[in-house]
């Protein structure tokens, strides 16, 4: 039953991710609210779906943007595993987690956006993408990082309640 609400979730932040926060743009990057919303999750104490959440979020994610569909698959994937492994070593500072989590996952799903466009013949010039789209994107990424993970850390302690014995 726990699980359940993970589906809404991740299909409400694909939905304001493509239909709201794409289009509000900082040069030409934008936010990546899938990915804040991940690390934010796997950063989480108790927490044993992150690599569900990982997987469904790929797969939405690679179904609603023009990226081949192996990138955001493994892409959220690197991500869950770079906030499992930050956690169980940063437990003490769940926010500088947090704040490494998203730049350091921004750069890499980028990294691996750019270098599947441009051996798919995508006309880029690697510097100039990672000035106008992957520098944007880290700093608008950071900005989410704090609010969002505060929303999920809420919903993480809601969703796995101690139950109490009878």
């Amino acid at each position: 039953m726990r699980n359940l609400v993970a589906i809404p979730i991740i299909i409400l932040t694909v939905i304001l991710q493509s239909a709201i926060v794409s289009r509000l743009p900082l040069l030409a990057g934008s936010a990546d609210l899938s990915l804040v919303v991940l690390a934010a999750w796997a950063l989480q104490d108790g927490v044993e779906t992150a690599w569900h959440w990982a997987l469904a979020f790929g797969l939405l994610v690679g179904f609603v943007s023009a990226l081949p569909f192996f990138v955001p698959v493994a892409g959220y994937l690197f991500i869950a595993l770079l906030a499992r492994g930050l956690q169980a070593r940063v437990w003490q500072i769940p926010l500088l987690a947090m704040l490494s989590v998203c730049l350091i996952g921004t750069a890499f799903f980028h990294m691996i956006s750019l270098g599947a466009l441009k051996i798919l013949g995508a006309p880029l010039e690697i510097s100039n993408a990672l000035g106008w789209i992957t520098l944007p994107s880290m700093l608008l990424n950071s900005l989410l990082a704090i609010p969002v993970f505060t929303m999920v850390r809420d919903l993480a302690r809601w969703v796995y309640l101690p139950l109490e014995s009878e």
